[in-house]
């Protein structure tokens, strides 16, 4: 089904989204793009899928647009309208849990992707750079947006405009990696960590992710307003009521997701 990606469902709730172009670093391309929002639209339906792994095949995450693909009379603005801006929003209202586990080079909208992302765990081979400057190009797919709100407007202008290769450890003091994992443990550390997730009250991280993510544009009143809705949804859910179960008994809780 799947040609430009692999998506594989596993049975501890984690589903695995990598982009397997790695004779391109993983570029995207068009058809890329449309099997990841059907690989979104899949995690978000089943009921069985508590946590996705965005990650790349071979020795890059994503190196952004295949370039060579592209013509000279390329409308830009109609690829992002088309095909960048709906992944973004999609990965951004899915209401589970994302990690980006970045494996390796880093550039360009895959800069983009890995942001968009809840969690990001980051390889010591991983790096970064925002590439649009080198071919004349604005960054997009969120990056403006992203980017600032993670390391401050005046950092986020070099990184924009100068394009400089930023390290795995530089990323990990910038903020913008969540945990820096070394080659030796960077599989067994993946599966552990989405598996932990995986296993806790998704429901709460879905509301979690959709606040946070409106914290930036509303003020504190309008988020106290939205934390109390919120809560009152949590509060309802399966997951509250076998947590406190748990807590009396206990136990260690056995979170559903709902």
């Amino acid at each position: 089904m799947y040609k430009n990606i692999m998506f594989e469902k596993r049975s501890n709730g984690v589903a695995w989204l990598t982009l397997n172009r790695p004779e391109r670093l993983n570029a995207f391309t068009e058809e890329m793009h449309m099997e990841m929002l059907q690989a979104l639209k899949e995690t978000s339906r089943d009921g069985n899928t508590r946590c996705l792994v965005i990650t790349g095949e071979g020795r890059a995450f994503c190196a952004g647009e295949d370039i060579q693909r592209l013509g000279e009379e390329t409308d830009h603005g109609e690829i992002l309208r088309k095909r960048y801006n709906p992944l973004i929003s999609a990965i951004a209202n899915l209401e589970k849990p994302v990690i980006a586990a970045v494996n390796g080079i880093c550039a360009g909208s895959g800069f983009s992707l890995a942001l968009i992302c809840d969690f990001m765990l980051v390889s010591e081979k991983a790096s970064f750079v925002s590439s649009f400057m080198n071919i004349g190009l604005v960054p997009d797919s969120g990056l403006l947006y992203l980017l600032p709100r993670v390391v401050g407007r005046a950092k986020a202008m070099e990184i924009a405009v100068l394009g400089e290769k930023i390290s795995a450890m530089e990323a990990r003091s910038l903020g913008i990696a969540g945990r820096l994992i070394s080659e030796d443990y960077w599989k067994s550390e993946i599966e552990e960590f989405s598996a932990r997730l995986a296993l806790m009250p998704t429901l709460a991280i879905g509301l979690v992710k959709r606040y946070m993510n409106e914290s930036f544009s509303v003020t504190l009143d309008e988020m106290l307003s939205k934390e109390a809705s919120a809560q009152r949804i949590a509060g309802l859910s399966k997951d509250h009521r076998e947590g406190v179960a748990a807590f009396f008994e206990k136990r260690k809780p056995h979170f559903q997701g709902r």
